[in-house]
């Protein structure tokens, strides 16, 4: 029980420092994610905002599989 409560947690820290992660590359490149209606710059940032979350939850479950291996 207390794996699957390490791993959710891992998962949701992950997604949200790749989450903030996207945001930030979004603001650094001058596109706001919450501008009124959906033009290009938006849309790039939300884009960048779900891509820095699938790449953060894909690290954390790297580094957490890497963790439990077994030594040879």
């Amino acid at each position: 029980m207390l794996a699957f409560l390490i791993e959710g947690l891992t998962d949701a820290i992950g997604f949200v420092v790749g989450a903030l992660l996207g945001y930030g590359l979004g603001v650094t490149l001058g596109l706001n994610l919450f501008a009124e209606g959906y033009g290009t710059g938006s849309v790039i940032a939300i884009v960048l905002v779900g891509l820095g979350g699938g790449m953060g939850l894909q690290g954390a479950r790297h580094m957490r599989q890497r963790n439990t291996q077994q030594p040879k």
